[in-house]
């Protein structure tokens, strides 16, 4: 009898040995930002949301109605952004001088000689310290596009690597058309997030006082 009890112990613990395996090794993208800050960007990006659409715990509706209202120029930018995540839009504006940082500098990103994605003052003035272009080959993205299983998602962030001059309502409709199985995963919920609601708020975020 205890042979049997034996036995059956080290086979359940070889059955749940990879699900263990796994979930110790599951990267976790945002703890690539010491600074903390990406980590509550994401929540207050999703509080927004889902209190802004109040589509209850459905996540896909909300997200894809997000992104739809984005990519047809529809969005209310006065009601949705909450005063949380303007302030936190600020703050990655204030640590845009680190290389790993979410947002950088034109003037110190490492590779100016492609077209990049820039986010020019309100003013319309190409004043250098102004101008911020999302960091498509940092940490946190790079991260997001590695550890994703979406052949589309790692194909348009290696797009945005190569030149990220493309309109947040283009990106927001390519990423609409991603397959429900992939699109609900966390490393494209998490590039939504960044790459178009708060890129969209690095522009904006003037306006609000």
């Amino acid at each position: 009898m205890p042979l049997k009890i034996g036995y059956r112990v080290l086979l359940i613990a070889l059955l749940l040995s990879p699900t263990i395996h796994y979930a110790q090794t599951k990267p976790d993208c945002l703890s690539i930002d010491k600074s903390g800050l990406s980590k509550k960007a994401f929540s207050s990006f999703e509080n927004d949301l889902f209190t802004y659409y109040n589509f209850g715990n459905d996540s896909i509706k909300t997200y894809r109605t997000f992104l739809a209202e984005v990519a047809s120029l529809s969005l209310d930018l006065r009601k949705l952004p909450s005063d949380n995540s303007i302030q936190i839009t600020r703050d990655f504006k204030n640590i845009s001088t680190d290389k790993s940082s979410l947002w950088v500098k034109l003037s110190d990103y490492e590779n100016q000689e492609a077209t990049k994605k820039s986010y020019p003052s309100p003013n319309g003035k190409k004043d250098e310290q102004e101008i911020m272009i999302f960091n498509y080959r940092g940490g946190v993205i790079q991260c997001l596009k590695n550890t994703s299983r979406s052949d589309d998602f790692r194909e348009i962030i290696k797009t945005l690597e190569e030149d990220g001059n493309v309109s947040t309502s283009l990106i927001a409709q390519r990423v609409y058309y991603i397959t429900d199985k992939e699109f609900k995963t966390s490393q494209i919920k998490k590039y939504i997030a960044f790459d178009i609601y708060y890129s969209i708020l690095m522009v904006i975020e003037k306006a609000f006082k």
